[in-house]
């Protein structure tokens, strides 16, 4: 989802090329990895360790990304190991490959306890009951019933696909807390919304924060609904715990996971908020014309098409901003007599 841009300052004009890695601040590291679909690339992190080094996000769980870690272990590591492993959340091109990382170096992997356990969990078999529950979910906001056959594939397909494998344990960490990496330290910050309790990275002697996807210069994270959990309201969950990032000071380098590191976080997160409330008073002012379900609002709220390959992110996109209404009072839902839920101005 586009947002407005702030006037951000970004001084680093281009990223380290594939199998390389390129000094931001002294010890910290960025590495960066290509994705066989938008945004092309994630960004990740080695911070120099004492006598190793801390990798912070992982990548894809495939060959190609394997191969362009082996390239950076071989040429980029100054002869000391990987001695610890970061996940600042569940998503594939985060965790991917935070197990094979963990066995190749004989290391533990940090996350916190929302994020592996709902990486176990979205990993885990699936089965008929799990399909029924997407399918309703869908069905309910607004995807026809002769369309649903499209999304008949688990709900996890994906994801194990991309992440072969999840750590079978953990260290846990925890929002408040901080991390001594390299003699220096870094405070968890959480994020929420996009994931259940997002790690972000921040060391006020850097002057750097290590944002994941809760920060991203120039789109808005997706936050979404899951059939998982259809009533819930991660809308305000992200928004709420922007406000967790006050004391870091406006001229922090932000390093997001994917586009290029910037200056003006303030600015950014200001963008960010007033982003969703635009969204969310268009919906609103389309609900006082007619009633409409969650497919009904995706070109008030996405502009580009949505088909079978990005249904599930738009969907839960669509929903939560239907469900901050709601939670606002601004809206009421109304469930017809087929079982899908519309929503009206009040």
């Amino acid at each position: 989802m586009s947002t407005d841009r702030p006037a951000l300052d970004y001084p680093l004009a281009e990223g380290p090329a594939d199998g390389t890695t390129l000094e931001v601040a002294p010890g910290l590291h960025w590495v960066r990895m290509r994705l066989p679909f938008p945004p092309e690339h994630i960004n990740l992190w080695l911070l120099a360790d004492g006598d190793g080094w801390t990798i912070v996000d992982t990548g894809l769980g495939l060959d190609t990304t394997r191969a362009a870690w082996e390239r950076i272990f071989a040429e980029r590591l100054e002869g000391r190991p990987v001695t610890r492993v970061i996940v600042t959340h569940f998503h594939p091109d985060h965790v991917g490959n935070a197990a094979w990382l963990a066995a190749r170096w004989g290391v533990e992997v940090w996350m916190t306890q929302g994020e592996w356990t709902t990486a176990r969990g979205v990993h885990a078999e699936t089965g008929a009951a799990d399909l029924a529950t997407k399918l309703d979910f869908y069905r309910r906001n607004g995807v026809p019933d002769d369309e649903l056959d499209a999304y008949r594939t688990p709900p996890n397909a994906f994801y194990r696909r991309m992440v072969p494998e999840i750590p079978p344990r953990f260290v846990r960490i925890q929002g408040g807390q901080s991390l001594a990496i390299g003699g220096r330290e870094w405070r968890v910050i959480l994020g929420r919304g996009h994931a259940p309790e997002h790690a972000c990275l921040w060391c006020p002697a850097l002057g750097a924060l290590i944002g994941g996807d809760i920060l991203l210069p120039r789109i808005s994270p997706n936050v979404s609904v899951w059939a998982t959990e259809p009533l819930g309201d991660p809308l305000d969950e992200f928004l709420s715990a922007l406000g967790d990032f006050a004391p870091v000071p406006a001229d922090t380098l932000v390093l997001p996971s994917h586009g290029l590191p910037y200056r003006g976080i303030h600015a950014r997160i200001a963008a960010l908020r007033a982003h969703h409330a635009t969204q969310l008073d268009a919906v609103a002012a389309a609900l006082a014309e007619a009633p409409r379900h969650a497919v009904g609002c995706f070109a008030l709220l996405f502009r580009r098409p949505i088909g079978t390959g990005n249904m599930g992110l738009a969907l839960g996109e669509a929903v939560a901003h239907l469900h901050r209404l709601e939670a606002q009072g601004r809206i009421a839902r109304e469930t017809g007599a087929d079982g899908v839920h519309r929503f009206r101005a009040r």
